[in-house]
């Protein structure tokens, strides 16, 4: 009842602002756009609409700064991202690859398929063995497979804090390298990513 009894009280208010404040800038000196105000720097004058200069790279150094940002190695990383991003949530389904529920070694190769990586799925243990250790300093590196408990659990690195993997209680998840999972790690690999992939 007493908001029916506002109601109009307060549209009343709001209309009265909203005209103040229209009357309030059509009333305010903006320059019209054809003042213009000189500034001299130095023995250069320069209208004060003109625009300024803030860098003077050149067209091939914002090209290779381009590129260095689109790298194709930087255009893989964000394919398995956002194959990753798809994922999260999804259910754990043993011997599941997708496309909605995945076991561990499932969602590995779903998300390097769907980035363009084809490799034959397999087990944990059958990934273990066919890829290639990774270098220590690709250990924590995004992408890096990462091995727990005797091979039988796999995920992907995100970076020196945690991973992503399917986990049988809560499906598809980030996980912090916390002391439970740093105590069952077995090493880490590469998946095997074709040179001219890297190199395009």
């Amino acid at each position: 009842m007493i908001f029916k009894r506002m109601f109009p009280c307060a549209l009343a208010a709001c209309c009265a602002l909203t005209m103040l404040a229209a009357t309030a800038a059509a009333q305010t000196d903006f320059p019209s756009p054809r003042q213009t105000t000189t500034i001299q720097s130095g023995d250069i004058s320069r209208l004060e609409t003109d625009p300024v200069i803030i860098s003077e790279a050149t067209a091939a150094d914002r090209l290779s700064a381009y590129s260095v940002h689109n790298s194709p190695a930087t255009r893989l990383n964000q394919m398995l991202i956002a194959a990753i991003d798809t994922r999260l949530g999804a259910p754990y389904v043993y011997g599941s690859s997708g496309p909605r529920v995945f076991d561990c070694s499932g969602f590995v190769w779903s998300v390097y398929q769907s980035a363009g990586i084809s490799f034959e799925r397999g087990s944990a243990r059958t990934l273990w063995s066919r890829f290639a250790p990774a270098g220590q300093d690709e250990q924590f590196k995004f992408g890096t497979l990462v091995f727990f408990s005797n091979q039988t659990h796999i995920g992907i690195v995100a970076d020196e804090k945690g991973f992503y993997h399917a986990s049988r209680s809560q499906g598809v998840i980030y996980s912090p390298f916390n002391k439970y999972w740093l105590e069952r790690i077995d090493g880490f690999r590469r998946a095997p990513v074709p040179v001219q992939t890297l190199s395009e």
